[in-house]
């Protein structure tokens, strides 16, 4: 699949349903379709894959630094969740989903990742041990109101300690994450490094 990614340039609150027709579109069922986990997606990834590969993504990095008012935290304590930034590069994992099942697994995906329309989806040359594949990935806009600029590490422990929304807690969200990581051989040393601040404060 070779679609070209969605056009993201445009004012936030952006509508999801239509987002999501205008990338089943592009895509216009032709093929499987490759979905980028780079977070949540590598140990919560909520859809049957056919297969998933080892996976990697040039020119965007991980970074905890997207505000979470729902899920991680809450609208007085915001927390924090991983997102897909400009710059770098990144590990993570690249699952398949069938060309029968994507429309019934997009929207599934679309309703945990896209609620309010706030990720940029875009199809991300990836590549695998197998060869290249296109991939949807859910990237962040440094002009989406949800980017959040370097926390110093005294403001990132304060979010740590006390941010909890509907799905837990910024820091077990951090925890599984490095987890995930280890587990599947992706190394990344800013997750590690958070991971260290957080037990030398007592917090994990």
């Amino acid at each position: 699949m070779e679609a070209s990614p969605p056009h993201t340039d445009l004012p936030y609150a952006r509508d999801p349903e239509a987002m999501l027709q205008r990338l089943l579109g592009q895509w216009g069922g032709c093929g499987d379709l490759w979905v980028f986990g780079y977070a949540s997606l590598i140990w919560r990834p909520e859809f049957d894959a056919a297969e998933q590969r080892p996976a990697l993504v040039r020119g965007w990095h991980r970074a905890l630094r997207m505000r979470s008012r729902i899920n991680r935290g809450t609208p007085e304590q915001p927390g924090l969740v991983f997102a897909l930034l400009q710059g770098g590069a990144c590990r993570g994992v690249a699952y398949r989903l069938p060309q029968r099942r994507v429309e019934q697994e997009m929207c599934r995906l679309w309703a945990r990742e896209m609620p309010t329309g706030v990720y940029d989806p875009r199809m991300l040359r990836t590549a695998t041990p197998a060869g290249e594949v296109s991939a949807l990935a859910f990237t962040l806009s440094r002009r989406s109101p949800a980017w959040l600029p370097q926390l110093a590490d005294a403001d990132l422990l304060h979010i740590l300690r006390h941010a909890r929304g509907r799905y837990g807690s910024t820091l077990e969200y951090l925890a599984e994450t490095a987890r995930a990581l280890e587990a599947h051989g992706v190394p990344d040393a800013e997750v590690r490094r958070l991971m260290r601040l957080a037990c030398a404060h007592g917090l994990a």
